[in-house]
């Protein structure tokens, strides 16, 4: 394979950012290149010294001024739900009675479940998303499609297939035998093939009786290296049936505790309204609270309190959980977290918000040995970013002086027009 060498402003994170001005976290190169041989980035820094080590013949595509980045990352998001995406409900529980339920149905067919798999995929390639952890739906065919579409793009993608065996309709449902039988089917047929990742995925408590829970917990401990990934304390009205379903644990998240499904390894969705308990019982397992900004607004559901989430020590996430959120860009989602943060007085550094969208995601999914940085070594997984996207992006830009104005310009106006190239594995998509 031809080496490639893509030149631009570059930004890669080595840490979490403390503070504004923590420039220790993140490496900015205003003239910055990366050698890409093989799928990987091999060398990355200021063009004078990667051009230095690319090999005679390598390509080299000029992206200044433009400003490089790892692909995005949304760790919470349902590959059935393109369809439902703007659904005018009053709430969760309407939402998916109303109409989720409603469309998930139509994944029992493959030719449905296998044109939405590349709808889905274009769709987040367009706004920069390079890997997403997504629901499938009940249906094992939709969680074959869903792989069969990311192995055949070379796409790094985490899926699974819900478990749900209650309180949804009957030809959504399965069973804790025949949930857990199609889990592991999925696993040896999709785990490790290509790059794509299984998820055990049981949707939530309201739809997973104890013996399916039971089972999902089996899941986990026949293969500690999986995700899972489930959904916590979204709304309040989830959370007060919630416990009339599970009297005998102590709040939601000890449901999950219960089963054995509390590890460093879940994504838990949403996590709204947590009490002091659970947030420190998350902490302490090392699971992930994955914020779903655009989400929790548009259903009113609450809104995430991450200053609380940092004080308790949780590690957390921020997706964007179409199709309750409102749109496939983590633009737009970082956008809508920075306002809940206003809303909470908690005011949020652009830098860190692309810390988050980037490689702090990756360590959310436990993948940031491959994915979220610009590192050599990293699959290069690699977007380009455009602050002048649009007329007013570009009159704004005019008076921009400093990287942090730039970023937050990007995450407050831009969007899928922001986005001018992506990498996969170093292909242009």
């Amino acid at each position: 394979m031809t080496a490639r060498l893509l030149r631009g402003r570059t930004l890669s994170f080595k840490s979490r950012p403390q503070a504004r001005d923590d420039h220790a976290s993140y490496i900015y190169e205003e003239d910055g290149a990366l050698l890409i041989e093989n799928g990987r980035i091999t060398a990355a820094g200021s063009y004078a010294n990667v051009n230095t080590k690319a090999p005679i013949g390598t390509e080299v595509i000029d992206h200044r001024p433009y400003l490089l980045m790892a692909g995005f990352i949304d760790p919470h998001i349902h590959f059935p739900q393109m369809q439902v995406t703007a659904s005018y409900a009053a709430n969760l529980l309407e939402w998916l009675n109303t109409y989720t339920f409603v469309e998930e149905q139509r994944f029992a067919d493959a030719s449905h479940s296998a044109r939405f798999a590349m709808l889905f995929f274009d769709e987040l390639l367009r706004h920069g998303t390079t890997t997403a952890a997504a629901y499938c739906s009940v249906h094992k065919g939709s969680a074959d499609a869903f792989f069969a579409e990311a192995q055949r793009r070379n796409l790094l993608m985490v899926g699974g297939k819900v478990m749900m065996d209650r309180n949804a309709p009957e030809a959504l449902t399965d069973t804790a035998q025949s949930g857990y039988d199609d889990t592991r089917a999925v696993i040896e047929a999709w785990h490790g093939k290509g790059r794509n990742h299984v998820a055990i995925t049981p949707r939530f408590a309201i739809t997973s009786t104890p013996e399916q829970l039971e089972a999902a917990g089996t899941l986990a401990r026949e293969n500690p290296e999986l995700l899972i990934q489930t959904h916590l304390s979204e709304n309040n009205a989830e959370i007060a049936y919630t416990l009339e379903l599970y009297p005998e644990a102590k709040d939601y998240t000890d449901i999950y505790a219960r089963y054995g499904l509390l590890t460093r390894k879940m994504l838990l969705g949403h996590a709204i309204h947590l009490a002091d308990r659970e947030m420190e019982a998350i902490a302490e397992a090392g699971s992930v609270a994955v914020h779903c900004p655009t989400s929790n607004l548009f259903l009113g559901s609450g809104l995430f309190d991450l200053k609380r989430i940092r004080e308790h020590g949780v590690r957390m996430a921020i997706a964007t959980d179409i199709g309750g959120g409102s749109s496939y860009s983590l633009l737009r989602t970082l956008d809508e977290a920075y306002k809940i943060q206003q809303l909470r007085g908690n005011r949020l550094a652009p830098i860190e918000s692309y810390w988050q969208a980037t490689r702090g995601n990756a360590e959310a999914l436990g993948l940031v040995e491959r994915i979220g940085t610009l590192e050599p070594g990293s699959d290069a997984d690699i977007i380009v970013l455009d602050a002048c996207a649009t007329p007013a992006m570009k009159i704004r830009m005019e008076t921009v002086q400093t990287l942090e104005e730039e970023l937050f310009l990007m995450q407050t106006m831009g969007d899928d027009r922001s986005v001018r190239a992506v990498y996969v594995a170093g292909e242009a998509v």
